[in-house]
């Protein structure tokens, strides 16, 4: 799937001191010897992913941690987590823990169950499939101190009505919520515009369901790169779907890198999500424009400048 491709992909660079102001042509920091005085945190609260800054930090998870910990960022996602080992899972919740840092989203997938046409069919076989890794997450959400868990309910099914389908979807979304929401997990809903084929795909849409689940553990996850491209008009569709939203994620359009490299004025987005108050996770969904070292530095500077907006 281009998505997790994506991801396991993304290309990373440069060579400078960053400061808490963002990037001067100084001496490359070592992340195993990080400055005494971290940078500032920025104003709202951005979470990158692996490999991101792996040319800076190395290839493990844990140093990359503390190098965007060193640079003012306070939060990770990990799509992946599920496929991470138990022990893998606990040492990356307990860093978090120690740095003062907050687990953002993973995956809920076990063969990729929601890349399909699952859900929408009202299959059980789909449904079993679905219980079956929301028990599974409760347990790894635990381990690494996660909240949020991403779902896609899968493809159309073009022998079903679309109502049939938003009914089926709907039904199969209250059974997961059951099992989230004692634990206080939440499952966020992303819409995508990879794949025509795919169900979900507009905020309405989605907002509709989450207020059909009406569950705390049934939120939407709001990817700015995905709703730039299939609906536009960002600001005002956060708006409207602003009480059903449960995180936000980013990336600039066309090209799903950082912000400052496409059409997107995230300045003025971020400007707009902080006067809303919001306080939880901005996901760094999105490659980087330039290689190696380089492209590492300007993905900082690229935040820095995006989020001074006040």
């Amino acid at each position: 799937m281009k998505r997790r491709s994506f991801l396991q992909q993304a290309t990373l660079a440069g060579a400078s001191l960053i400061t808490a102001n963002g990037v001067s042509a100084a001496a490359t920091p070592i992340y195993k010897q990080p400055a005494p005085v971290a940078d500032k945190p920025f104003n709202l609260n951005y979470a990158f992913h692996d490999g991101m800054f792996r040319n800076h930090a190395g290839n493990d998870i844990i140093d990359q941690i503390k190098f965007g910990y060193d640079h003012g960022f306070r939060s990770i996602e990990d799509n992946g987590m599920m496929a991470r080992t138990p022990e893998m899972q606990k040492k990356i919740g307990d860093t978090l823990q120690k740095l003062g840092m907050t687990m953002g989203v993973f995956v809920i997938t076990s063969d990729q169950w929601h890349w399909k046409t699952s859900l929408t069919t009202g299959k059980q076989e789909w449904i079993d499939k679905m219980i079956t890794d929301c028990k599974t997450a409760v347990e790894v959400a635990k381990r690494c101190g996660a909240k949020w868990m991403t779902v896609v309910p899968g493809n159309y099914e073009r022998s079903l009505s679309f109502d049939y389908q938003t009914a089926n979807v709907v039904t199969a979304l209250r059974k997961a919520a059951a099992i989230l929401e004692p634990h206080g997990l939440v499952m966020v809903l992303e819409m995508l515009s990879d794949n025509p084929d795919l169900f979900l795909r507009h905020s309405d849409q989605a907002y509709m369901v989450c207020k059909a689940v009406n569950s705390p553990a049934c939120k939407m996850l709001f990817d700015m790169y995905h709703m730039q491209r299939n609906e536009g008009d960002i600001i005002n569709n956060l708006n409207k779907s602003w009480d059903e939203i449960g995180y936000l994620q980013i990336g600039d359009n066309p090209g799903r890198k950082e912000p400052g490299t496409g059409e997107m004025n995230y300045r003025n987005i971020f400007k707009h999500i902080h006067s809303k108050g919001f306080k939880g996770i901005l996901g760094m969904e999105h490659g980087n424009s330039q290689k190696e070292k380089e492209g590492e530095l300007a993905v900082i500077k690229a935040y820095r400048d995006a989020d001074s907006f006040l």
